[in-house]
């Protein structure tokens, strides 16, 4: 049983108390990881778990990857994303930055990457032995190939029969992709017995991303019933922007979504405990670090929205564990911390031992680092007259959103007047699902009661720090 602590192993903890007794020496990459940092063996192997689209209460699909990751590891109570949206999602997983400062604003401007800032390029250079396994980037040609990954079967996005770059190579592979993205990552591990490097295993299947197609194993399978929660049958929206007021998603939608999303996930389940049970054979699974994370949230009706790229949780919020027994995270345990796609990147390097020398606003989750706040970000591609950019003030108990009169084009470039259009404050220890926009006809005193000035100075350095 998870013990309801927060754990947290500093790299020092680490070196002062791992098995064998006395502690292991590892020695540290120098600044931008020029070479390697020690033996291979004294350096963790590292399986990055990235699903698509999952939001985070969707934990009857993930039994098994519950029972290991959260029951042999460590299960965050309040994992985010900065961005609710793919592309620069996993953009900031990889650089450990915010999308205002890795430059992949949206779906479009995958090229905006700075790769020399990726985990990849520090782990195989490092002398990490890499590979990818999945989906990459929105808008990435897939005739290229992913840089800094040795080993890769690059997707283009699908579920079934879908194209692929397999290492250069251009190719229609027939199958359940998901079931084809575990294969790959299983050869990938098997490697290890002839190549003792380190490895960096990058897993990302579609599921639950639409058309959420599943498996035919599971096409059919019952899912728990649901009969929504608040926010999906929020009768009243008029405190709430226009967009979410002309919105039309319906309980029978959220439903449909849900049991779609559950139905593909179980292939992801299975995968992952393949993954574990190949680790255990080949006696790897005690020093690989797993983490396991969505890369958005999404929304099952709530406020009548049936995507992400919202300020509500739903949107945000997402799954996210981390196992890695031989660091001292393999005891079952709960962390309550504010955590997020930023902390990937800095938590990999610290175990690694590498020293990152281009800039991250993430942090290692082995230290005792914790944030009383995180800024979530979202911008508006093109002019159409759709929902507006926004970024929000999130903390565990409060929430401040502003909208913003501002666009990006493809390349991810920031127009507009930046004019504010828009609030919303939520006290989420009084009201978790977001009904009540305590600053809808809120007078100036009401404001400066709720602390709007300071909140919106502090989100006014955040969007630019």
């Amino acid at each position: 049983m998870s013990k309801r602590v927060r754990r947290q192993v500093s790299r020092r903890g680490f070196l002062a108390g791992t098995a064998g007794g006395g502690g292991r020496h590892r020695a540290r990459d120098r600044p931008g990881g020029g070479g390697p940092a020690a033996a291979s063996a004294t350096r963790p192997n590292i399986l990055l778990i990235v699903t698509d689209d999952q939001p985070k209460q969707t934990d009857w699909a993930l039994q098994k990857t519950i029972g290991w990751l959260a029951g042999q590891g460590v299960k965050f109570n309040h994992g985010h994303v900065t961005t609710p949206l793919c592309a620069p999602s996993r953009s900031s997983i990889f650089s450990g930055r915010h999308a205002h400062n890795h430059g992949v604003r949206n779906n479009a401007a995958s090229a905006a990457l700075d790769q020399n800032t990726t985990v990849q390029r520090y782990l195989k250079q490092a002398g990490y032995r890499t590979g990818l396994f999945g989906k990459y980037l929105n808008s990435w040609n897939i005739a290229d190939a992913p840089p800094h990954f040795e080993d890769f079967a690059l997707l283009q996005p699908g579920y079934v029969d879908a194209k692929w770059n397999v290492n250069g190579a251009i190719q229609t592979i027939n199958g359940y992709t998901t079931n084809i993205i575990k294969n790959r990552t299983l050869g990938f591990l098997d490697k290890a017995a002839t190549d003792t490097r380190p490895w960096f295993a990058y897993v990302t299947p579609y599921a639950s991303h639409g058309p959420r197609t599943p498996e035919a194993k599971y096409a059919g399978t019952p899912v728990p019933e649901w009969n929504g929660r608040p926010s999906v049958t929020e009768a009243d929206r008029s405190d709430k922007p226009p967009y979410i007021q002309d919105a039309t998603g319906t309980l029978e939608d959220g439903k449909r979504i849900r049991a779609e999303q559950l139905r593909v996930l179980l292939s992801v389940d299975d995968a992952v405990q393949a993954f574990k049970d190949k680790l255990a054979a080949t006696g790897q699974l005690d020093n690989t670090l797993v983490i396991y994370i969505g890369d958005n949230g999404f929304g099952w009706a709530d406020h009548g929205w049936t995507a992400k790229s919202v300020p509500y949780s739903p949107a945000h919020e997402v799954p996210f564990y981390l196992s890695w027994p031989a660091g001292g995270l393999g005891a079952g345990t709960v962390d309550d911390r504010i955590v997020a796609n930023i902390d990937i990147a800095p938590t990999i390097l610290d175990a690694a031992g590498i020293t990152p020398n281009t800039p991250q606003d993430g942090r290692s989750l082995l230290s005792s680092y914790s944030r009383d706040h995180l800024l979530v970000e979202w911008w508006k591609q093109g002019t159409a007259p759709d929902h507006r950019t926004w970024s929000s003030y999130v903390a565990k108990d409060k929430q401040y959103v502003e909208y913003y009169k501002l666009h990006t084009d493809a390349n991810g470039t920031v127009s507009g007047t930046g004019e504010v259009t828009f609030r919303e404050y939520y006290d989420l220890a009084a009201d978790p699902h977001q009904l009540v926009n305590k600053l809808y006809q809120a007078t100036p005193t009401q404001e400066r009661n709720l602390g709007i000035p300071a909140l919106a100075a502090q989100l006014a350095a955040d969007r630019v720090g």
